[in-house]
């Protein structure tokens, strides 16, 4: 595959983390032709190491969200592919290269590597998403030890944008992120609407990406467990029918109490408030065929998570879901 790829890096006063991806960026077997990065209003040395690194900088002046941030950069690309990537990722060599090659052998509308953490490698950070019929998403492999389970090469529905590369033809098919989510499950949002439409990728366990990990807000902050709140009710309003009410409220009050025992029940309620003062912004027609596929779909992930569960380690949050949600 040619150098037909632009990297699209959202950030915002990341510019410690920013110039560790953009070295390694640099690095890989098969360069990117562009590199956009897309500051959302930094203060700190962003716009310098981005172009001490040869990339562009894309100013949007102030913060307009993760989501909002992918789509100014993917409108301004002018590649086949766009190879979207937080901030706070390390990138193995040959990452793009495995991934473009394995996208294009599979005819694949998007790839996604095998996502490692950063501060103890032999964990995974996650690998793909896959999403509840309770509005809430587990990303596979996150937090367990690397090893056979997530060393094959499979199709996935839905690709975290950690490191994601996708054709730029699929925001043309499936609409741009919906930037009423801002950051948190704006990716998973996306990918729903691409699977609705039989639009899916791959999983590439041979291209490996090393993530810090929640750089932005924290790991457990209140503002970023405020968001997820919030945008776990938008993406239920926008795509599930009324009669998964019961399966939404269950799941979403079980993740309640996971957010509570890290001292976040505050927050939680923030974020649901503000869901549900929001949800009108995001409701839309659903016809009977994609109601079909939607359960079709979620019902899939549903047993994938049950068996990945009993093959690594089962989590109180999905075991209470399982038993309450039959």
């Amino acid at each position: 595959m040619e150098p037909d790829v632009t990297a699209v890096i959202p950030n915002r006063n990341g510019a410690r983390l920013l110039e560790r991806t953009l070295e390694t960026l640099a690095r890989q077997t098969l360069p990117c032709a562009r590199t956009l990065v897309v500051d959302n209003g930094s203060s700190d040395a962003s716009a310098d190491v981005a172009r001490r690194y040869g990339a562009e900088v894309l100013a949007l002046g102030r913060n307009l969200g993760f989501a909002a941030a992918v789509n100014r950069g993917v409108a301004a690309a002018r590649t086949a592919w766009v190879w979207v990537l937080n901030n706070d990722v390390e990138l193995h060599p040959r990452c793009l290269e495995a991934l473009a090659a394995r996208a294009a052998a599979e005819q694949a509308w998007f790839a996604a590597p095998r996502i490692k953490q950063l501060a103890n490698p032999s964990r995974l950070d996650g690998c793909y998403d896959l999403l509840a019929r309770s509005g809430c998403a587990w990303r596979a492999g996150h937090g367990v030890a690397d090893g056979p389970l997530f060393a094959t090469p499979r199709r996935i529905a839905f690709a975290p944008f950690t490191a994601a590369l996708l054709r730029r033809e699929i925001f043309g098919r499936a609409g741009p992120l919906d930037e009423v989510f801002g950051s948190y499950l704006e990716d998973v949002e996306f990918c729903l609407r691409c699977a609705l439409l039989g639009l899916d990728g791959v999983y590439v366990p041979e291209a490996v990406v090393y993530h810090h990990g929640s750089a932005t807000l924290g790991a457990w902050s209140a503002a970023m467990v405020e968001l997820l709140a919030r945008n776990q009710v938008l993406l239920a309003a926008k795509h599930f029918p009324a009669g998964w009410w019961w399966r939404v409220a269950a799941g979403q009050f079980l993740w309640g109490l996971v957010a509570a025992r890290h001292g976040r029940a505050g927050a939680w309620l923030r974020g649901k408030w503000r869901g549900l003062r929001e949800a009108g912004r995001v409701r839309h027609a659903r016809d009977s065929r994609s109601q079909g596929r939607l359960e079709e779909l979620l019902a899939s992930c549903e047993a994938q998570i049950r068996q990945l569960q009993q093959e690594t380690r089962q989590e109180p949050y999905w075991r209470l879901y399982f038993a309450v949600a039959r």
